[in-house]
């Protein structure tokens, strides 16, 4: 996707300086084999090498529609809270696109938005030196008719648009991203019951991406890191946590993304449930210092037959 509107964010206010910082420090051999990928890759080969548009929302994205297919799913929801002039959600939608083609798992999109802009701070916890009343307003005819057939807009306060919602995921089409940008605290707050749905209605592990936790003001009391911790505290069985060894499992480690992407781990989920959790097959580990040998089955009328 090496096109006009990259080199536009390429090269717009910061953006120079976000990507010699991630991509430049990152090993000279890497960064050249990132041309012959941009130039012939696959899309998920693009993926990897994060040469994708808000590479927050490819990797998630690519990752839910995995492991659906894996569940034997055939469809997935993604959701976007904070759509603002939806930029995001478009491309989103783009990502959407690409990533059905190259699994064959539907993908629906959704964002949530007041559609007004930002509410009134509550307090420091809301991060007013950043964020403002006003700030973020939707032009929400203009962005609904170019939205294509597989987004909607939901909108409305989202403490009383989510329960609508959930009501209408079904199982056989389970979420599998959520993008939270809503800024506040208190607006993480009223978002993050989207995951206390039934535990079908996720996949076993639903990428979260919390955009607003890298500024220099952000920290576990206040915005959306205070919010999560709350959540987790209420929530026995839903956690939401740093995504697992991310890092150490990306080609390029220098990516800020990496920072702000978790997971929300759906502990119930039958998947992960001891009664639903069977598989056809035991996990033999092979031992490379011992001749293999299959496993001695008892001989009926045997003494190990009767022991």
């Amino acid at each position: 996707m090496l096109n006009a509107y990259v080199l536009g964010r390429a090269f717009s206010d910061g953006k120079y300086r976000k990507i010699f910082r991630e991509r430049l420090s990152e090993p000279l051999h890497l960064n050249l084999l990132s041309l012959g990928v941009a130039l012939f890759g696959s899309y998920r080969t693009k993926v990897e090498f994060d040469l994708m548009v808000r590479q927050q929302y490819a990797f998630p994205v690519l990752f839910a529609a995995d492991a659906a297919k894996k569940l034997g799913l055939s469809k997935i929801v993604v959701l976007e809270f904070g759509v603002a002039t939806g930029a995001g959600l478009m491309n989103l939608c783009q990502l959407a696109e690409r990533t059905e083609r190259e699994t064959g798992v539907t993908i629906e999109v959704v964002g949530f938005d007041t559609g007004t802009g930002m509410p009134p701070a509550l307090d420091y916890r809301d991060l007013p030196e950043y964020f403002q009343e006003g700030d973020f307003p939707m032009d929400f005819e203009a962005l609904r008719q170019a939205l294509p057939p597989r987004a909607r807009l939901v909108i409305g306060p989202v403490e009383e648009t989510i329960p609508d919602f959930l009501a209408t995921v079904m199982e056989d089409a389970p979420i599998g991203f959520i993008s939270i940008d809503v800024d506040y605290y208190s607006s993480a707050v009223h978002t993050l019951p989207i995951l206390t749905g039934r535990p079908e209605q996720y996949l076993p592990i639903t990428p979260v991406y919390l955009d607003d936790v890298a500024m220099d003001g952000a920290n576990p009391w206040n915005g959306e890191l205070l919010a999560v911790a709350e959540f987790n505290v209420a929530q026995p069985l839903r956690k939401v946590a740093p995504f697992t060894l991310l890092r150490s499992k990306r080609i390029f480690k220098n990516a800020g993304w990496i920072d702000r992407m978790y997971a929300a781990h759906i502990h119930n989920h039958p998947t992960r449930t001891p009664a639903t959790a069977k598989r056809a097959e035991k996990a033999l580990i092979r031992n490379e210092y011992l001749r293999y040998k299959a496993p001695i089955q008892p001989q009926p009328g045997s003494n190990r037959a009767g022991a």
